[in-house]
């Protein structure tokens, strides 16, 4: 039973921390995150399975955790109020060509981040030739063009 709360307690932090960083923490991974996610990895596994690295108590962790995730999901779709806050929603910061800036501060967007979306989907070098740019809750940025 240790291991299956500790296995939650830990599941819940990270995905406190991971939902406190922002949608684009995890959007597209520089070298930096990929190594700060080896370093959690290896620390969350400490605490995960603490003395006992027997296969039972690692089968017994696994299986909490994709239990749990499981289990978030269903309460999710059951309470979509509670996906939003897990998930976020969709928030525009561009809109007719101009920049938001409160709200794409808030999600430690900036303009040359629109605007690298903006070039690699719609293939547009200007602000003004976006009508909206959504960051998505998986933190990618889309892009709609002025017709």
């Amino acid at each position: 039973m240790d291991a299956v709360l500790r296995a939650a307690a830990i599941y819940f932090a990270v995905l406190v921390l991971f939902r406190l960083a922002g949608r684009r923490t995890l959007s597209e991974l520089t070298t930096f995150d990929f190594v700060l996610l080896l370093i959690i990895g290896e620390a969350t596994q400490q605490a995960l399975l603490g003395d006992d690295f027997s296969l039972t108590n690692s089968v017994l962790v696994i299986v909490s955790l994709i239990s749990l995730n499981i289990g978030l999901s269903l309460i999710k779709r059951q309470f979509p109020g509670f996906g939003k806050y897990m998930d976020g929603e969709p928030m525009l910061i561009v809109e007719y060509g101009k920049f938001l800036e409160q709200r794409a501060s808030k999600s430690r967007v900036d303009v040359n981040d629109i605007l690298e979306a903006a070039r690699y989907t719609q293939g547009l070098e200007r602000l003004d030739q976006i009508k909206f740019a959504i960051l998505e809750k998986d933190g990618k940025i889309s892009i709609i063009p002025n017709q």
